[in-house]
């Protein structure tokens, strides 16, 4: 890849002179759209399954939860697999929305602007320890939106997106991408080793912990190659 990575806060979240109506409205729209997502769940789903939807989608908000947890959460709770699929994949691309149209105002958010800037004073490490990242460029940052790595989804893919060289709207495409596929395909395993569960228990136990050991070990050796 030869464009120059961006670690600069100014590069990467450049400050905005513009008016204070349209400022409401860049911080509204990701909300807006939110909003209007979970009233159509209420309006459309029993309230007892909107409620845990909703509370499903706000914990996916709170580290350390994320997709890997929070999907298989609310699969093992009753919610249809597409449903919490596509629910927490929003979650990720509202998170990009908020970023490409607000980034210098997220910086400013107390805990969300250390983590901003704590991301990019590491930014050259950051990318150096992952080289797929610039080497795949586009589909780089699908795939580290796409698995659960730290520092994915919606913000930290955002950052990913615009040091390595891309624009807003292709890294918000990116992060879409990314988002609704991993989601997706957590979603249509944990649905699967449910039905194991049910049909055949012991089954159902062994692919669990199977799984497990799988996830944590290749987690274990991430971790150990990105030190």
């Amino acid at each position: 890849m030869d464009v120059p990575l961006k670690t600069s806060l100014f590069e990467i979240c450049p400050a905005k002179s513009i008016p204070l109506h349209e400022r409401l409205v860049h911080i509204a729209i990701p909300f807006v759209i939110g909003g209007f997502y979970i009233l159509l769940c209420f309006l459309f789903m029993p309230y007892d399954s909107a409620l845990l939807l909703g509370g499903l989608m706000l914990g996916y908000l709170v580290p350390p939860a994320g997709k890997e947890s929070i999907v298989p959460l609310g699969i093992a709770l009753g919610l249809p697999w597409w449903l919490i699929a596509f629910s927490i994949g929003l979650m990720d691309v509202l998170a990009g929305i908020f970023m490409a149209l607000n980034c210098d105002v997220a910086v400013r958010i107390p805990i969300l602007g250390r983590w901003i800037r704590r991301f990019l004073e590491k930014g050259n490490d950051f990318v150096r320890k992952r080289p797929w990242l610039e080497k795949f460029y586009f589909s780089g940052v699908v795939l580290f939106v796409m698995f659960p790595l730290q520092g994915s989804g919606g913000i930290g893919g955002s950052l990913v997106g615009w040091m390595i060289g891309l624009s807003p709207g292709r890294t918000l495409l990116a992060i879409t991408i990314g988002a609704f596929l991993g989601c997706t395909l957590i979603a249509i395993g944990s649905q699967a080793i449910k039905d194991l569960l049910l049909s055949d228990i012991t089954a159902g136990i062994v692919t669990l912990v199977a799984v497990i050991a799988i996830l944590a070990l290749s987690y274990s050796v991430y971790r150990w190659k990105t030190r």
